[in-house]
């Protein structure tokens, strides 16, 4: 953040103005610490403010944008710089974030960069595998990465011009191992078997889980907009080409979109032994989704109403599976467990909660008899650890109780 300050200040300065450090660090920390603002949006926020509290115009303070110049993405390396590119647009990734109106890949014949166009922004849509030129964007480092930004002052326009961009190739993406894929951003072939396929709500998604090799697990996202006609089964074994590496939350992952294919091969693959993660503590809340469910036939999603969001209407598989949240008093943690482990632990059989579900006509008995049997207890839970759940393997019952802890716990999660 101080060389985000140093540069509002130093651009004020070179207009006449000279405003203290302490103001600017002042709504730059409101914005981005307490609102949780990203820092490319919160600069421009705060030049906006001091530009109408001095009356500057726009121009005046971007003065000279005409003269940004063309770089190669190749060449992209310095933080806060205004430049223009012509690329292609490679990737659209899918974005749930309101201040954000599109955010993905773009590519020349040197690099490919992660883009991000802010609504306030109010620029063009793109559209991928069309080529733009992009003037006046911003160059922004974010976890040791470069990365653009498209603010009020940038612009777009489509060009008829085509840029080959090498890696998009099929067959041109290099072969690699789950644990070597270390960098967002680039086209990959992989080898691997499915470890576990999640259940997945979100229409925009086909389907989403682990793959696994002999050397990682990673998970991996198939967009419903990519069209892959093959159907991903746990267990089988495959050959994803040209999938596209990305980072989530500080972990990456691989998609697979319109230039991504699949291919079931007859390879058997080992997939390293996980480590798995160890915590004690208390059940605090059994989560809706849990108890009697039922399954899609075809691809093993649980349904919504019916119906799959791949299949639609189906006659569903009655499965067993628990959701849970446990706390230690510091840390809540979202566990997920199979049927099996799910039946050790609540005495239930999946026989049993159908017949209670029949008995009762409604399978939401199933959900209230766990949160009798288990909320208010310790276990001691182990499994690999998979985004935000333990995927538990294995739970133990333990004879802690803290009586105060536990009721401060379980109100807590009950107001959440």
């Amino acid at each position: 953040m101080n060389t985000m300050v140093t540069e509002i200040k130093n651009k004020f300065q070179e207009l006449g103005v000279d405003i203290p450090v302490e103001k600017i660090e002042e709504r730059l920390d409101k914005l981005i610490v307490k609102f949780k603002v990203p820092q490319e949006e919160a600069k421009r926020s705060v030049v906006n403010f001091f530009l109408k509290e001095y009356s500057i115009s726009k121009d005046q303070f971007y003065g000279g944008k005409g003269e940004t110049s063309f770089v190669k993405v190749a060449d992209i390396s310095e933080d806060g710089k205004w430049v223009n590119v012509k690329c292609k647009v490679v990737q659209l990734w899918e974005n749930t974030h309101g201040s954000i109106s599109q955010v993905g890949l773009l590519a020349d014949e040197t690099a490919t960069i992660k883009f991000i166009s802010w609504a306030a922004a109010e620029v063009p849509v793109v559209e991928e595998g069309k080529t733009y030129i992009f003037k006046n964007i911003v160059c922004s480092e974010w976890n040791g990465k470069m990365e653009v930004n498209l603010n009020k002052t940038s612009s777009i326009e489509e060009t008829s011009d085509d840029i080959h961009v090498e890696s998009r190739t099929p067959g041109v993406a290099p072969l690699v191992k789950v644990a070597e894929i270390s960098d967002e951003g680039k086209w990959v072939d992989l080898k691997g078997k499915i470890v576990q396929l999640w259940d997945n709500n979100n229409e925009s998604i086909s389907q989403v889980g682990l793959i696994g090799d002999e050397t990682a697990t990673i998970k991996f996202i198939k967009w419903a907009r990519a069209e892959i006609p093959v159907e991903l089964t746990e267990g089988n074994n495959y050959l994803f080409r040209n999938a596209v590496t990305s980072e989530w939350n500080g972990k990456l992952e691989i998609t697979l979109n319109k230039s991504s294919s699949i291919e079931e091969i007859s390879d058997e693959i080992e997939v390293k032994t996980r480590e798995d993660a160890v915590l004690t503590a208390a059940m605090v809340d059994v989560q809706l989704g849990s108890g009697l469910i039922k399954r899609c036939p075809q691809c093993n999603r649980s349904l919504t109403k019916g119906a799959c969001a791949e299949h639609g209407k189906v006659d569903g598989v009655y499965d067993l599976r628990l959701k849970a949240v446990l706390d230690t008093g510091t840390i809540a943690q979202d566990i997920l467990l199979k049927r099996e482990v799910t039946e050790e632990i609540s005495g239930i059989t999946l026989e049993e909660a159908i017949a209670m579900a029949a008995d009762a006509l409604d399978q939401g008995v199933v959900l209230e008899a766990m949160k009798q049997k288990l909320v208010g207890k310790y276990y001691t839970v182990s499994g690999p650890r998979v985004d935000r759940y333990i995927l538990v393997e294995s739970i133990k019952r333990e004879s802690i109780l803290d009586h105060e802890l536990l009721a401060e716990l379980i109100n807590e999660a009950e107001v959440f």
